[in-house]
């Protein structure tokens, strides 16, 4: 195994992976307020619930991004109070990855059969 030493670059990545976690978080929110789609599914709970779609947006999706957020935040911590260096990188990749998985499979591609929207709209 490499026994690479944990640099200042590496604690800046580490920090900067929080610190832009935590800006598209508080973007993330803005437009899911502002959304017409997620105002539909507030207003419209009952009947909105059982629409893919509908559903997907106000519910399954910020709740999906909320979580990965959090698992980087809880890695970046853990990774901070490790006292080995080895340790300090083994926590941010599990904790990190765990969350790109999370997060990458609660973006609605265009391949994905469960929601989808275009890469481009024309308006």
């Amino acid at each position: 195994m490499l026994k690479k030493p944990f640099t200042k670059f590496d604690n800046s990545v580490r920090h900067i992976t929080a610190t832009i976690a935590h800006v598209q978080l508080i973007l993330g929110l803005w437009l899911y307020f502002i959304s017409p789609i997620v105002a539909y599914f507030l207003y419209n709970f009952k009947d909105a619930v059982h629409e893919r779609q509908i559903r997907f947006f106000g519910m399954e999706h910020v709740t999906m991004m909320l979580t990965g957020i959090i698992l980087i935040t809880i890695g970046s911590v853990k990774a901070k109070r490790k006292i080995t260096d080895i340790e300090k990188f083994k926590t941010m990749a599990i904790w990190f990855t765990i969350a790109l998985l999370v997060i990458l499979s609660s973006i609605p591609w265009s391949f994905s059969p469960l929601v989808s929207r275009p890469l481009f709209r024309s308006f």
